[in-house]
């Protein structure tokens, strides 16, 4: 292989790096999940463009915070071999970048969805780039405001079906909001050292981790009702509902003993990742037990 075909593949993985695909990957299926529990039909050309849409916005939005972070982000250490921290990009490009993803992707959203769905994008993008991440460094009140757009996928999956936002999309975006709380706070705890380096605020931060082990309890407990609204609005079945009553009660105990025995770091870091293992588990099941499909 020519150097300079090494030099375009790193430059293409570094360019898909800045999307960050994981977090990106999440995006898709909460999307997907609220396209299938939607009440009606789209065609598969549609559904594929819609997903496309929503991820290159996605993509967008992080690129765009790669770019703004791009000092931070060498004090952490899942952020330091980014391109822009390492060195290995100009800022200029990964700015441009974003720009262009974003102008791509929200007109396309537009012709491919609906123009709700586009402008749920947009509000997305602009609450995560210009509002979330210019706060991080201020306020540990910048996680509450990350959660918007953060839980707004699900519910551009509902109203690309539906054309409207309803009960349904409503439930979808309360659940992936509430969720995102204890999950983020869990990192923040495991991770509270990189975090002061870094210079962002965070809950354990500026609260202390005492107060941080009870927000995640107090958002369980209102996370594992709602998660129960999909059943009595007749989106999901009986199993969907056993289902979100035995991930509730699982993810509320460990919440609960991490609270009440003064846990740390692992139990912060185990909490982190139940808190993925419970989200998938509950779409899955609420998928897998739909009414609203077809």
């Amino acid at each position: 292989m020519s150097v300079r075909a090494v030099s375009q593949s790193s430059i293409a993985s570094d360019l898909l790096s800045l999307t960050k695909p994981r977090l990106s990957g999440l995006v898709i299926a909460t999307t997907a999940g609220g396209m299938w529990l939607a009440p009606g039909e789209l065609t598969v050309t549609r559904i594929l463009v819609t997903l496309l849409a929503v991820s290159g916005t996605v993509g967008a939005a992080n690129a765009l915070n790669c770019y703004w972070e791009r000092h931070s982000d060498q004090f952490m250490a899942r952020t330091r071999n980014r391109p822009l921290p390492s060195g290995r990009m100009e800022p200029a490009v990964a700015l441009g970048f974003g720009l262009l993803l974003a102008g791509v992707s929200l007109p396309a959203l537009a012709l491919g969805s609906n123009l709700l769905t586009a402008v749920l994008g947009l509000v997305a993008l602009l609450s995560y780039v210009l509002m979330y991440t210019p706060l991080k460094p201020r306020t540990a009140t910048a996680m509450l405001v990350g959660a918007v757009p953060g839980a707004l996928p699900p519910l551009m999956g509902w109203t690309a079906v539906t054309g409207q936002i309803d009960a349904g999309g409503y439930v979808l975006f309360a659940i992936l909001f509430l969720w995102q709380i204890p999950h983020f706070i869990a990192i923040a705890l495991f991770r509270k050292d990189e975090y002061a380096a870094a210079g962002l605020k965070s809950v354990p931060l500026e609260r202390g981790d005492d107060s941080s082990r009870l927000q995640i309890v107090l958002y369980l407990v209102a996370l594992v009702p709602m998660t129960l609204l999909p059943f009595q609005l007749h989106i999901a079945g009986g199993w969907y509902l056993a289902a979100a009553v035995l991930l509730g009660l699982g993810f509320l105990g460990l919440g609960a003993v991490g609270l009440f025995r003064q846990l740390g770091r692992t139990w912060a870091r185990q909490t982190f990742l139940f808190s993925l293992l419970y989200l998938a588990g509950l779409f899955a099941a609420l998928m897998l037990d739909s009414k609203g499909h077809g």
